[in-house]
């Protein structure tokens, strides 16, 4: 997994490329936290290149959702394909996240 973090605006945008696993999560945790302390506050994780994503992390993602809310922000998510939709349905995780399908919609109306 990579992953290219950029602003716009106020709003940090991570694009990861490949899967999101147990062996790479730390990294994707490491960077949004530390975008946090420094006063970031409204986050999209886009996974338009990102095929899949184990248990360990979507509970990457749950926590730092949490986190976030903590500090007055949001998370958004984008660009789910579909078997990663409907991992997100299954798991009801999709009532905790506003997910979109493209990282211009999820940036407009933060």
């Amino acid at each position: 997994m990579s992953f290219q973090v950029s602003k716009s605006g106020e709003i940090s945008l991570i694009e990861v490329e490949g899967q999101l696993i147990v062996g790479n999560r730390q990294e994707l945790k490491q960077q949004v936290l530390e975008q946090l302390e420094g006063g970031d506050r409204k986050f999209v994780i886009d996974f338009a290149n990102t095929g899949y994503i184990d248990s360990s992390g979507l509970g990457v993602l749950v926590s730092l959702s949490k986190k976030i809310r903590e500090q007055g922000g949001e998370l958004r998510l984008s660009s789910l394909n579909e078997d990663l939709r409907t991992l997100f349905e299954l798991t009801k995780l999709d009532t905790l996240f506003r997910i979109t399908d493209d990282k211009v919609e999820a940036l407009e109306g933060f």
